[in-house]
């Protein structure tokens, strides 16, 4: 037998002693305690060459070259590594560059803490952020949806007076003439005695119908000021500028929320994504997550009832005649309430030929709360002729909304009708008002040049502006009707909250204890935060504010008041007086339907605002256009007087109404272009899901039938 090889251990320890590089290393080292290896202790097992071992053969030339190339690898290795120690001698802590990198590392981390610290300050800074997180932990992402959008609504309105008020309120109070100057200006003889009454000021009568918060009061000059500033021409400017902007907004808003809505088969995996999905984390509030729970578990009785629906047949013909009932009632509501707005601006314009002093507070708020109330009562009706339809709560909550819209549509559309007719009442109203005032002129000047004696020369031709006969100013009328309209609605929407929902919750919540009845859990029970409701609220008040802003450039102003407050007395509402919806939906399901009801308004109310720009000639003593044909040819005065003529030439070209038409008809065959695009791709996507999914199932058939197969084969075998 050959001798065996005896295996030795042996241990190495580490020396614990270095070397140090530097004599700054040694001297701490002197004051330092040693430290043992940090390293673990390696055991290694030797091979002892037992004398009875055959000689190991002699390398041959190949092995020795590669051995030799190996060792010259290893050492250019070394090379570059002592090198790159070398160069960066300071990074590693050791050598002159070590106090420059600890000073570059010092404020690396402090550039650091001050970008973090300032991300937690712009957060900070965000309005209404802790409010928004309180209502989101108590109610749920649904309804601080409400509140974010109005948030959002506030930034919009806040840009636009931004530049109505820095581009045209600014410059006319600071350049313009002042206040008595001009009749346009001035308070007339026979209204100054009650100019300041607080119910003329209320109403915008008065000194605020005479001020830089409506059309009428902004002078024709082309420039004022010693900065020369062109006041009519930023006046249109900035009207074109907002709806531009307002259109670029919500633009980008749907587009950054496209994502959320998704795409595809939402019926695909149903209940799968109930179950994994339907909860809101963000929920901190035990009764929230009460409801909440409800509400899952209703969805899913709703959905197995579906399932089991679609297999039960129904009276069809009793459904559609319901149906049909409903949708007729719907059309009745519909045109009754516009029959009343247009009865009421009908009578508001003989209120208005009549003397305000006879006149009570229903009179002369007659329109505004004919409209506040229409808006109030028939959603409630609404509500109740869905119950006649039998649709599915989704399904009809949709059909609520879009009646809801319908309603304030129409009834904007039926006071913008019945303002038009009036528009054209002053219009006609202005030519006699023209020739009246011609006659007053030469009157006074010639019984002025009978007052003067022989060849005496007198003082010049003078009469005091409030005694000057004007004209009625239709921009300034429109102005007035939408900030009534506005200020009404806040005042309804106020008291609404107060005694529908304070209230009703102080009622509930001291009464309950000497009712035959539980008050919270039946009737009348504490009231639910219509998410639904408020939104199209808040986007009905927005359109006016879109179509009245370019009469009454204090609109976005006054808007920015009525978001602010509402701001805090919704918060104080919500908190105080309402309970979380029994059912909660999410809230990225709503933001792109509501932006879309938002761009449809928008451009809807911004419609009639071009008809009168374009079409209706300005009034012929008040505001920045008065003496022209229409609006638009501030434009074309620009243009000849402060372009060279070549540049006019080449921008009157471009404004050709036939090229114009031809860039409008490119445009709309490029949004067909790529709307078709658009659903040819949603189609694709859609093909190939079905695609997978039938593939997802042949492969989960055919992994059946193999674990079959073995199975078989298994049992064959044994």
């Amino acid at each position: 037998m050959p001798p065996k090889k005896v295996q030795i251990q042996v241990e190495e320890k580490e020396d614990d002693t270095e070397e140090s590089s530097s004599e700054e290393e040694e001297e701490e080292e002197d004051k330092l305690p040693r430290r043992e290896s940090m390293r673990p202790k390696r055991k290694r097992t030797r091979d002892v060459i037992n004398e009875d071992d055959p000689e190991p053969e002699p390398e041959d030339e190949e092995t020795r070259k590669a051995r030799e190339k190996e060792r010259r690898r290893r050492l250019r290795r070394g090379a570059e590594a002592k090198k790159f120690v070398s160069e960066n001698e300071g990074a590693l802590g050791k050598g002159k560059g070590k106090r420059w990198f600890a000073f570059k590392m010092m404020m690396a981390k402090k550039w650091a803490k001050f970008l973090r610290d300032f991300e937690n300050f712009k957060a900070a800074c965000v309005p209404w952020e802790n409010k928004i997180k309180a209502i989101e932990s108590q109610f749920g992402s649904s309804v601080a949806s409400y509140f974010l959008f109005l948030r959002w609504m506030y930034g919009v309105n806040m840009v636009l007076f931004i530049l109505t008020f820095s581009l045209i309120m600014l410059p006319e109070y600071l350049w313009g003439l002042p206040y008595g100057s001009l009749p346009r200006k001035t308070v007339p003889r026979a209204e100054e005695a009650s100019a300041a009454n607080f119910g003329v000021l209320y109403d915008f009568n008065g000194l605020a119908q005479y001020s830089v918060l409506f059309y009428g009061y902004y002078d024709n000059k082309r420039t004022i000021g010693w900065m020369n500033f062109r006041l009519p021409l930023s006046y249109f400017l900035v009207g074109i500028m907002c709806i531009g902007y307002s259109f670029l907004v919500v633009l980008k808003a749907m587009t950054k929320n496209i994502g959320d809505d998704g795409g595809g088969d939402d019926n695909t995996f149903n209940f799968s994504w109930k179950v994994f999905t339907s909860w809101d984390y963000l929920i901190g509030n035990p009764e929230t997550a009460d409801n909440k729970f409800n509400s899952i578990t209703m969805n899913f009785k709703e959905a197995i009832i579906e399932e089991r629906a679609a297999q039960v047949e129904e009276n069809v013909h009793l459904i559609r005649f319901l149906r049909f009932l409903a949708n007729f009632f719907v059309f009745l509501t519909l045109g009754g309430s516009g029959y009343l707005i247009f009865w009421a601006v009908k009578r508001s314009q003989e209120f208005a030929q009549q003397d305000p002093d006879t006149l009570g507070w229903w009179e002369k708020n007659e329109m505004n709360m004919v409209m506040s109330l229409l808006g109030m009562f028939c959603p409630t009706l609404f509500d109740l002729f869905a119950e006649l339809e039998d649709y599915h709560p989704l399904i009809a909550l949709k059909w609520l909304l879009g009646r809801i819209f319908a309603l304030l549509l129409g009834n904007l559309y039926v006071f913008i009708l019945a303002l038009m007719d009036e528009i054209n009442n002053k219009i006609e109203e202005e030519k006699l008002v023209k020739a009246n005032i011609t006659l007053w002129e030469a009157n006074m000047i010639k019984a002025y040049n009978a007052s003067l004696t022989g060849n005496t020369t007198g003082p010049p031709f003078f009469v005091h502006p409030a005694d000057v006969p004007r004209g009625p100013c239709w921009e300034t009328m429109v102005g007035q009707e939408f900030v009534r309209l506005t200020v009404s609605d806040v005042l309804t929407t106020y008291v609404t909250i107060l005694i529908g929902d304070f209230l009703r919750a102080c009622f509930v919540r001291f009464c309950n204890y000497c009712w035959c009845w539980d008050l919270e859990y039946g009737y009348p029970s504490y009231t639910e935060f219509d998410i639904s409701g408020n939104v199209l609220a808040l986007i009905f008040n927005q359109g006016m504010i879109w179509m009245g802003s370019f009469f009454a450039p204090s609109l976005p102003g006054i808007n920015i008041l009525r978001l602010h407050t509402s701001m805090y007395f919704q918060c104080w509402a919500v908190m105080c007086c309402n309970v979380p919806e029994a059912r909660v939906f999410k809230a990225s399901r709503s933001n792109n339907f509501y932006l879309g009801m938002l761009l449809l308004i928008l451009f809807l109310s911004t419609m009639p605002v071009l008809y009168m720009i374009v079409s209706l000639p300005p009034s012929f003593d008040c505001g920045p256009f008065s003496g022209k044909n229409r609006m638009f040819e501030v434009i074309g005065e620009t243009l000849e007087h402060d372009f060279p003529s070549w540049m006019a030439k080449i921008l009157r070209q471009l404004s050709n109404p036939g090229l114009v038409i031809a860039v409008v008809l490119v445009m709309v065959l490029t949004i067909y272009y790529l709307n078709a695009t658009a659903k040819g791709q949603k189609a694709a996507n859609l093909d190939l899901k079905k695609k997978m999914k039938q593939q997802a199932l042949e492969n989960k058939l055919r992994n059946k039938k193999m674990a079959a197969a073995r199975a078989a084969a298994a049992a064959g075998g044994q």
